[in-house]
């Protein structure tokens, strides 16, 4: 239904217009705030989730392989202190084992 006052008509059609207007500023605003925090995101050096799982996955096999590393030094380590007692004269066993200090001898 049309209005017969033209007064009415003429704020009507100002009023989309301006409803327009502000729309159109509104998607402006969001699109320029968007590409600032972009710009503001991109300069601080953060790593994408790809490469941030990458380096993850580096990490845990590098713990993997150290822990192993360990592991086998300590089975050397054992190995080695076996043989060496074993290897050891009759005089060294009785003095028992040793400190890693010297002392002076009287």
């Amino acid at each position: 239904m049309q209005s017969q006052n033209r007064l009415f008509d003429d704020f009507v059609k100002m009023m989309n217009g301006a409803a327009g207007t502000f729309a159109g500023m509104t998607r402006e605003a969001q699109e320029s705030a968007r590409e600032r925090m972009r710009e503001w995101v991109g300069g601080m050096d953060f790593v994408s989730r790809d490469e941030f799982e990458a380096v993850k996955a580096m990490a845990a096999t590098a713990r993997e392989e150290v822990e192993a590393m360990r592991n086998r030094l300590a089975a050397l380590e054992a190995a080695a202190g076996r043989s060496s007692a074993s290897s050891a004269s009759p005089s060294d066993r009785k003095n028992g084992p040793t400190t890693g200090v010297e002392t002076p001898e009287e």
